[in-house]
Protein backbone atom coordinates (compact mmCIF):
# COMPACT_ATOMS: atom_id res chain seq x y z
CA UNK A 1 0.00 0.00 0.00
CA UNK A 2 1.11 3.57 -0.92
CA UNK A 3 1.97 6.17 1.65
CA UNK A 4 0.36 9.48 1.63
CA UNK A 5 1.83 12.21 1.57
CA UNK A 6 0.54 15.08 4.28
CA UNK A 7 1.07 18.68 2.60
CA UNK A 8 3.48 21.31 4.77
CA UNK A 9 3.11 24.72 5.02
CA UNK A 10 5.17 27.23 6.93
CA UNK A 11 3.86 29.39 9.69
CA UNK A 12 4.53 32.80 8.58
CA UNK A 13 5.10 33.91 12.21
CA UNK A 14 7.31 31.16 13.54
CA UNK A 15 8.76 30.25 9.87
CA UNK A 16 8.04 26.58 11.74
CA UNK A 17 6.85 24.03 9.15
CA UNK A 18 3.74 22.25 10.17
CA UNK A 19 0.58 20.13 8.74
CA UNK A 20 -1.36 22.00 6.95
CA UNK A 21 -4.41 20.72 8.37
CA UNK A 22 -2.74 22.01 11.97
CA UNK A 23 -2.53 25.25 10.40
CA UNK A 24 -4.74 28.19 10.11
CA UNK A 25 -5.38 29.89 6.61
CA UNK A 26 -5.57 33.43 6.08
CA UNK A 27 -7.47 34.40 2.35
CA UNK A 28 -7.24 37.66 0.44
CA UNK A 29 -10.20 36.93 -1.64
CA UNK A 30 -10.85 38.17 -5.22
CA UNK A 31 -12.82 40.96 -4.33
CA UNK A 32 -9.83 42.40 -1.99
CA UNK A 33 -11.60 40.97 1.06
CA UNK A 34 -9.55 38.79 3.98
CA UNK A 35 -10.77 36.61 6.11
CA UNK A 36 -10.15 33.36 7.87
CA UNK A 37 -10.99 30.15 5.78
CA UNK A 38 -11.33 27.52 8.02
CA UNK A 39 -12.20 24.93 5.25
CA UNK A 40 -8.45 26.06 3.40
CA UNK A 41 -10.03 25.57 0.14
CA UNK A 42 -11.88 29.04 -0.57
CA UNK A 43 -10.29 30.74 -3.79
CA UNK A 44 -7.88 33.56 -3.33
CA UNK A 45 -4.34 34.22 -2.08
CA UNK A 46 -3.47 32.49 1.37
CA UNK A 47 -1.06 32.69 4.04
CA UNK A 48 -0.89 29.87 7.00
CA UNK A 49 -0.37 30.72 11.47
CA UNK A 50 -0.05 28.39 13.75
CA UNK A 51 -2.86 28.85 16.57
CA UNK A 52 -0.62 30.57 18.94
CA UNK A 53 -1.27 34.43 19.56
CA UNK A 54 2.30 35.23 19.56
CA UNK A 55 2.61 33.84 16.04
CA UNK A 56 -0.28 36.10 15.20
CA UNK A 57 1.66 39.30 16.58
CA UNK A 58 4.63 38.48 15.33
CA UNK A 59 3.59 38.63 11.76
CA UNK A 60 1.30 41.87 12.00
CA UNK A 61 4.03 43.68 13.40
CA UNK A 62 6.97 42.29 11.21
CA UNK A 63 4.12 42.54 7.96
CA UNK A 64 5.09 39.00 7.16
CA UNK A 65 1.06 39.12 6.40
CA UNK A 66 0.69 41.98 3.96
CA UNK A 67 4.36 40.51 2.07
CA UNK A 68 2.14 37.30 2.29
CA UNK A 69 -1.12 38.07 1.17
CA UNK A 70 0.18 41.32 -1.40
CA UNK A 71 -2.28 43.80 0.05
CA UNK A 72 -2.21 46.23 3.38
CA UNK A 73 -4.14 45.18 6.63
CA UNK A 74 -6.74 47.16 8.31
CA UNK A 75 -6.95 47.29 11.94
CA UNK A 76 -10.37 46.26 11.66
CA UNK A 77 -8.64 42.97 9.77
CA UNK A 78 -6.05 42.83 12.72
CA UNK A 79 -9.14 43.02 15.30
CA UNK A 80 -10.96 40.52 13.31
CA UNK A 81 -8.05 37.78 13.34
CA UNK A 82 -7.42 38.47 17.38
CA UNK A 83 -10.90 37.25 17.69
CA UNK A 84 -10.79 34.72 15.40
CA UNK A 85 -9.36 32.66 18.74
CA UNK A 86 -5.67 31.97 18.63
CA UNK A 87 -4.22 30.70 21.61
CA UNK A 88 -2.39 32.23 24.54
Amino acid sequence: MKKRRIPQRMCIGCRERMEKRNLTRVVRTPVEEIIVDPTGKKAGRGAYLCGKVECLEKAIKTKGLEKALNCTITPEVIENLRKHGFNE
